[in-house]
């Protein structure tokens, strides 16, 4: 009993120490879920859950069992304790196994995850620079935007602000891109009408033309300055001076043609005005100095067979053939006058006029005449017509040469209209003679203003009537230009600018010389 009384502390040490260490254990479970709970990705605090649970289950083991051992010991059965205490040392050492292999396994776990760590240090690292460049790629992608985007209006400014026609075409001809100069000099009103729906054969006129050039082109690469003839929508030829080039792909396909066609039609016109006005400009200093020559000789002529008249009766053969003479004479002095008007002109008056009146008065002077040849003779007058500086007998005398010439055009029943036209942006009048009659052949259009150059039969025309038009309307700093179709008819267009700028040959000569630059 006394030594059952000295081992009482041992025992209640060995008890009570059991029961606080089951419930540390417990305690310890409890605060390492908590852990796991609050960071799932934590490894460490996983291996701590699991290595509390074993150190639980050890310290239950071991625990119960000294809390068995004593109690069977005080109540008088150590065989009973004999017996189980082989089983309590195996399930401790399972305990002591499990927290090893715990230990052991978290071990290769905690080096697996340090790489890992290390691998999203990394990551994390190398996603830092991934958007550092990003950011930087953004910067650059938008400044390389910015500098694209001014390079694109700037070129489409120079694409679109050309006066000449720019143009792109894709391997097979169809038009992939035109200017607007492009547009207008080929009589389309939109983009849409060309692009995808137009070929660049089509608007070649000779299409052997089309064919020398795509085969320069392939063979060199470009072709430089070549001459060649556009069609119009609306069937107008034009002389175009074409450069282009080829465009291949890495493969050295062809991607596409582009092209820079400059129409030379204004100035092919302004050529020949220039040459017909030097034409007639050295026709009229020779026909100043024959004039003069056959105008003396005339008089003295007529004054002689006036003096012969009065010594012969009328109605004798003498008379007669002295009266032939005297007309044939006068008409020759009538040549000479118009080759005078022709070469020098005469005093001109101008003020300002009505123009659209000048015609109405002429047409009313030849309306009967013209409405019995079967003739029918409109005027078409714009009424917001301004006064133009001119001599309106001058222009009388124009407007009736035109008329009449467009008269003798017309074989039987036609039409001749006469129309005005006000052009406020180029501060000019415009008035224009059509007629239904044959038209005049491309070879003379050239020819018609040169003194004594007719297509009127015989004793029906001097030739100078077209002559003397033209030197009146450039007296007044004007044009006269022509636009006719055989079997359809002429239209004589004359252009009176309402400013005084003279279009004499030296100023049509100058403005040849700065556009041609020869």
């Amino acid at each position: 009993m006394d030594n059952s009384c000295s081992m009482a502390p041992v025992w209640f040490t060995d008890v009570a120490g059991s029961a606080v260490a089951i419930l540390l254990s417990f305690f310890c479970v409890l605060y390492a879920r908590l852990l796991v709970r609050t960071q799932p990705s934590n490894v460490i605090w996983t291996y701590l859950l699991w290595l509390s649970v074993a150190l639980a289950g050890f310290a239950v083991s071991r625990g119960v069992g000294h809390i068995a051992k004593r109690t069977l010991m005080l109540m008088d059965m150590p065989d009973v304790w004999v017996s189980l205490r082989p089983f309590s040392g195996g399930i401790n050492t399972i305990a002591f196994v499990v927290v090893a292999a715990i230990t052991l396994f978290f071990q290769r776990v905690h080096k697996i995850n340090t790489m890992i760590l290390e691998d999203k240090r990394a990551l994390e690292e190398a996603g830092h620079e991934v958007m550092r460049l990003n950011r930087d790629l953004e910067s650059l992608v938008r400044k390389r935007t910015e500098e694209l985007s001014r390079s694109e209006q700037k070129y489409r400014r120079i694409f679109e602000g050309s006066m000449d026609m720019i143009f792109i075409v894709d391997e097979a001809g169809r038009f992939l891109d035109i200017n607007q100069a492009g547009l207008s000099t080929l009589g389309y009103d939109s983009r849409d009408d060309v692009i995808g729906g137009l070929d660049l054969g089509r608007i070649f006129v000779s299409r052997e033309d089309h064919a020398r050039i795509m085969e320069e082109l392939h063979d060199r690469g470009f072709v430089k300055d070549h001459e060649c003839r556009f069609l119009t929508k609306g069937g107008s030829e034009l002389l175009m001076l074409l450069s282009a080039t080829v465009r291949r792909g890495e493969s050295g396909k062809v991607v596409s043609y582009e092209g820079i066609a400059k129409d030379l039609t204004a100035r092919v016109r302004m050529e020949k005005q220039l040459q017909q006005a030097n034409r007639l400009a050295s026709l009229g200093q020779i026909s100043t100095g024959i004039a003069h020559e056959i105008n003396n000789p005339l008089g003295v002529m007529l004054g002689y067979t006036q003096l012969l008249l009065r010594e012969h009766k009328a109605g004798t053969q003498i008379h007669d053939d002295l009266k032939t003479i005297e007309k044939h004479a006068r008409n020759c002095r009538t040549i000479i006058e118009d080759l005078l008007k022709f070469a020098r002109g005469t005093i001109t008056n101008k003020a300002f006029i009505d123009v659209n009146q000048c015609l109405r008065e002429v047409a009313s002077l030849l309306a009967h005449q013209l409405e019995l040849d079967n003739i029918t003779l409109e005027i078409h007058p714009d009424v917001n017509l301004p006064p133009v500086l001119a001599d309106a007998e001058k222009l009388k005398q124009v407007f009736m040469n035109l008329i009449m010439n467009a008269r003798h055009a017309i074989s039987g029943q036609g039409r001749i209209s006469l129309e005005t036209f006000f052009e406020p942006a180029k501060e000019r009048v415009l008035i224009s003679v059509s007629d239904t009659g044959a038209g005049i052949h491309p070879e003379l259009i050239d020819k018609i203003f040169n003194p004594f150059f007719t297509t009127k039969p015989p004793g029906e025309g001097t030739g100078l009537g077209l002559s003397v038009s033209y030197g009146i309307i450039q007296d007044h700093n004007g044009r006269i230009e022509v636009r006719s179709e055989i079997n359809k008819g002429s239209t004589f267009t004359i252009v009176l600018p309402l400013k005084e700028e003279p279009v004499v040959a030296d100023a049509i000569s100058k403005k040849w010389i700065a556009e041609t630059g020869r």
